[in-house]
């Protein structure tokens, strides 16, 4: 795992600069504390910051070709990298290293682009053509890793993270209304948008080409379902035991490293079950991680103590104050980098340097198991709304949101009416695409009544879900319901925030990588094509994994209902606030933002400390603008916050053959 960066010049008449250079790493020096690196000629330099898990002796990297006219850097593992190393060699290939980032190097040069078909991995990738004077940049199929640039005169920049290349001469951060619409209606930017004007993230599944001639991305990978009536014909217990398969051998492959493997453990199915699986590999050392809360509604810390007892794990958890939130919740939005709509990553920075502190690098987690197998109560809510819509004067058939948890049955309990019309708005719509994600984002679109008149000016009638909606693959509307559910909440949700603000960059604060057996794309693929009703059978939610759980961890953890990650919002900020909190919410600091109406900033925060009741999108709101306010004021108003440290010792390969 690493922090990759790279600018290039296309003339050559100005080679980048090789201070800019070392301090881009610098400022990524989290992804990777370790070593660093750079290669530099008269049109290019490319630099990487690396945390060392694969080949710790030999995998320095930029890594050349035989021939030093092909360089790679690279974010991520490729976990099948024994085995295509094994084809290279009988290919005629010779390696200098042991490490993954080499095999995918010779790859590209025996096959190009579609080399990304080959790789089993999470991964950002930046190939330097020395000869040719052309750039190659991809992404793993489900945005695991991330990867942004800018567009340059005569050249381009990219980065792992933006704050790299808000370092660079010319480039200002400027809050991008497009950006910050998205996502106070998803919950983040829609790739290829970012928080920022002129930056962009190449999107999951994606790859580009750039040179002096132009610079063109291209899809290599689709999330894709079969037509309804075309799934798997298979029964139920020949599902389970080949999901149970594959998930062991995505394990397997995941456990792949010079280092100690760790593994996140909530207390949940999903986690448990990857812990389960890597603990035959490492049956008397595995390492367990949790977060526990001082609130009882979010806590799980009873279930973590049968699974660990169960599975006989080295189990250490941190617990979580709400004062805990509000102390890191500007280091994690400098992380994130975006906007935020919950506090759950807050908690989640928190387990990384936990899991730092005790010298692991490496973690399993449990991420996709939810969005690829029915996991959410978004796909239940579908399905009532679904079935309340073929009766739409029914009295008891929207009565069934009361058994969906955890947020309709609080809706519940302020009365049938109140559920009735907030799950029947366009009830009758089900041919709509986006059916089954409407009534969320609606309900967040609301929170841009934050928005200062300046802000809605520049939006000028911008609509995101019809711009979403009008991307969409257009065998959509072939699909089950369950299916395009599931696609909207990867393609809006998974890829864009949980995987990133959730994932990647509060893990990688820590110079800790999160791997994910359940992102697998053999596993991806398999649970894509099996029927409906083997992932959410009635309203119980993955009941094909749960059958493949059996016998592998208590039944009081994989027979639980869901409890979704969650952490709490206005007590952790209104309590006792912090000063940022109050400095940032005070109508100046408002004003002085642009982007919200002081007057409505005021009016929510005096409700919130009333003691009335607040309803859940007054706490994202409290959330989505604290957060953007420390968004301008971390890289608008004070970037950077504090001088930026060099990279060093640097490794140096210039042009001619040899490092230095």
């Amino acid at each position: 795992m690493c922090g990759i960066i790279g600018i290039t010049h296309w003339r050559g008449d100005a080679p980048p600069e090789e201070g800019l250079l070392r301090r881009m790493l610098g400022i990524i020096r989290h992804r990777g504390p370790d070593e660093f690196g750079l290669y530099v000629d008269s049109r290019a330099g490319i630099g990487c910051a690396r945390l060392s898990i694969v080949d710790l002796e030999t995998g320095q990297q930029p890594i050349p070709n035989e021939d030093e006219t092909l360089w790679v850097i690279f974010n991520g593992e490729i976990y099948n990298h024994p085995e295509l190393r094994e084809g290279l060699e009988r290919n005629g290939h010779r390696f200098r290293t042991r490490s993954d980032t080499e095999v995918i190097l010779h790859l590209y040069e025996d096959l190009g682009p579609e080399c990304l078909h080959h790789f089993n991995g999470q991964f950002a990738i930046a190939i330097w053509d020395a000869r040719r004077g052309e750039l190659f940049l991809a992404r793993d199929r489900l945005g695991i890793r991330p990867l942004f640039y800018i567009r340059l005169p005569g050249g381009l920049a990219f980065a792992s993270e933006i704050k790299a290349l808000l370092l660079v001469p010319g480039v200002e951060a400027r809050l991008d209304p497009y950006g910050l619409a998205q996502a106070f209606t998803f919950w983040a930017p829609q790739p290829p948008r970012t928080a920022f004007e002129g930056i962009w993230e190449l999107p999951p599944g994606h790859f580009m080409q750039a040179s002096g001639d132009g610079l063109a991305i291209h899809r290599y990978w689709r999330l894709t379902f079969p037509r309804v009536g075309e799934e798997l014909r298979i029964s139920e217990e020949e599902a389970a035991e080949e999901l149970q398969a594959m998930l062991a051998d995505a394990t397997r492959l995941r456990l792949r490293a010079d280092v100690p493997v760790g593994s996140y453990l909530s207390g949940g199915l999903d986690s448990t079950l990857v812990a389960a699986l890597a603990r035959q590999h490492i049956p008397h050392t595995l390492c367990t991680f949790s977060i526990v809360f001082e609130e009882r509604a979010f806590d799980e810390r009873e279930y973590q103590e049968i699974a660990t007892a169960f599975l006989g794990t080295d189990h250490r958890r941190t617990e979580c104050t709400n004062a805990d939130i509000a102390a890191v919740f500007p280091q994690v939005v400098w992380h994130t980098e975006a906007p935020l709509l919950r506090t759950a990553p807050a908690p989640l920075y928190l387990l990384s340097r936990l899991v730092r502190q005790s010298g692991i690098k490496v973690v399993l987690t449990g991420e996709g198991a939810d969005e690829f197998l029915g996991g959410y109560s978004i796909f239940q809510e579908d399905k009532v709304r679904r079935f309340w819509a073929a009766h739409p004067d029914s009295a008891l058939r929207p009565l069934l949101l009361r058994r969906l948890h955890p947020y309709v049955s609080n809706l519940a309990r302020t009365g049938d009416a109140h559920l009735r019309a907030f799950f029947g708005k366009d009830l009758l719509a089900v041919d709509r695409p986006g059916y089954s994600h409407w009534v969320r984002w609606q309900n967040t679109s609301h929170l841009w009544g934050f928005f200062a008149p300046e802000v809605l000016g520049a939006l000028d009638g911008y609509d995101p879900v019809g711009e979403l909606l009008a991307s969409l693959d257009g065998d959509l509307g072939n699909w089950s319901p369950l299916a395009q559910a599931q696609y909207l909440e990867v393609t809006t949700f998974l890829s864009p925030y949980l995987l990133s603000s959730q994932g990647d960059r509060v893990a990688m604060a820590h110079s800790v990588e999160g791997r994910f057996p359940f992102l697998d794309h053999r596993v991806v693929e398999f649970c894509g094509h099996l029927p409906p009703h083997f992932k959410l059978k009635g309203l119980r939610e993955k009941h094909i994994l749960r059958k493949s759980a059996e016998g592998l961890i208590p039944p009081a953890v994989w027979q639980r209902r869901k409890h979704p990650y969650r952490a709490p919002i206005a007590p952790a900020f209104l309590a006792r606030p912090p000063d940022y909190v109050e400095a940032s919410l005070a109508p100046e600091a408002v004003r002085a933002g642009g982007i919200f109406a002081p007057d409505a900033v005021v009016h929510l925060v005096r409700k919130l400390r009333s003691g009335a009741a607040i309803s859940e999108r007054e706490e994202m709101a409290l959330v989505g603008i604290l957060s953007v306010q420390m968004l301008h004021h971390l890289f608008v108003e004070h970037f950077p916050p504090q001088p930026v440290r060099e990279a060093d010792p640097v490794r140096v390969c210039r042009q001619n053959p040899g490092c230095g």
